[in-house]
């Protein structure tokens, strides 16, 4: 299969027609060199706000409802655009008001054939506790599809080997994220290939990029798109398939074999995957001894 991640950059839109016009030009560039599988970033849909007006772009709390309601519509375009172009999609993340006072984070993963299913964030970054009040969501999924079984976890979600752990059964690890700094970037890339090497899978890093300055919560992003595998048998010693240029819009390839991915599971040098019950019980029998 071949995967396009992307270095997304946000845009201030004048119309509905402007941003059909950015996703079909943005998903067609992708099914042209052949992509199957599209991994939009975190919080990429948090431009819908600007269609309410430069006012609730700019306010926090308002720009968080107006994208919401603006996902029913931006849901039923990739749905479109998965279809017409025979892709899977993981469109890009929104503040989602779910019936909750308060919204999750969420991104849904859509098939050729239009079919779709979502994945919530499930632990939260200091900014989005507060002032953002975005909440966790439902549990983490696999997606199973044609492709092999697919998890997401969003952001700073992948900082977190148990909530990798979970998703263990996938081949294909989708990290979107959204990173202000050169640091936050690199937290999120380093999680994403971790989870690489332990669950011997492939992970899929989008990311927002370059400045937004009509938005609190978007106003500046650093990142690139990147495709990651374990640096073993089958794979690039450094584990990295493929990489963007820092801070730089566009798509990122990485052609994957599945097969490579259970080959490595199977016989590779090592088997994180194989070997994680073997931690336990020596996680829990750690001693302390003072040296002076």
């Amino acid at each position: 299969m071949k995967i396009a991640t992307a270095g997304y950059p946000l845009d201030f839109l004048d119309s509905w027609a402007a941003y059909e016009d950015k996703l079909h030009k943005w998903v067609s560039t992708a099914a042209g060199q052949g992509a199957d599988l599209l991994v939009f970033p975190e919080y990429g849909a948090m431009e819908l706000a600007t269609l309410a007006g430069e006012k609730t772009a700019r306010d926090l709390e308002q720009s968080l409802y107006a994208v919401s309601d603006r996902m029913p519509e931006a849901d039923s375009l990739y749905s479109q655009l998965a279809k017409e172009f025979d892709v899977y999609i993981l469109g890009a993340s929104a503040p989602v008001f779910d019936g909750g006072t308060r919204p999750v984070n969420r991104a849904r993963l859509f098939s050729p054939n239009g079919n779709s299913g979502f994945q919530d964030k499930q632990i939260m970054t200091r900014f989005e506790t507060s002032p953002w009040d975005v909440v966790p969501g439902s549990e983490l999924k696999v997606f199973d599809t044609a492709l092999g079984k697919i998890g997401v976890l969003i952001c700073y979600d992948c900082e977190f080997p148990l909530l990798g752990h979970a998703l263990v059964d996938c081949d294909i690890v989708l990290t979107p994220s959204c990173t202000e700094t050169l640091t936050g970037y690199w937290r999120v890339r380093i999680g994403s290939m971790a989870r690489a090497l332990e669950n011997q899978c492939v992970t899929a890093m989008a990311s927002l990029v370059g400045p937004a300055d009509w938005s609190q919560a978007v106003d500046m992003n650093t990142g690139m798109g990147g495709i990651f595998g374990p640096p073993d048998t089958g794979f690039p010693p450094t584990g990295v398939i493929n990489e963007g240029t820092l801070n730089q819009s566009g798509w990122v390839y990485a052609e994957v074999d599945p097969q490579t991915i259970a080959e490595v599971r199977a016989n590779g040098v090592v088997r994180n995957r194989w070997d994680w019950v073997n931690q336990s019980p020596r996680d829990s029998q750690v001693t302390y001894q003072h040296l002076s």
